[in-house]
């Protein structure tokens, strides 16, 4: 069960770096002369793959207090 917790860890820090980067790109690359409905639309996508990785963290953060077992006493 150990393994398992610290594989989910590492997994969803990478999931969470990965999609707060990919967010980050898309907040940068917004052309803001453009038509204001595909900068709408950019701002929007970028703002959900921040929302991934924000699901990512919380899952990296659980996933660490189960380990240090401060949610409670898990069945090993």
């Amino acid at each position: 069960m150990k393994l398992s917790l610290q594989l989910l860890f590492w997994l969803s820090l990478v999931f969470a770096g990965a999609c707060i980067a990919y967010a980050g790109f898309g907040f940068s690359s917004i052309d803001a002369s453009a038509d204001p409905q595909l900068v709408e639309n950019g701002r929007g996508y970028a703002w959900f793959w921040f929302f991934l990785g924000g699901i990512g963290a919380v899952m990296a953060v659980v996933s660490w207090l189960l380990m240090k077992e401060k949610l409670g006493d898990i069945d090993r």
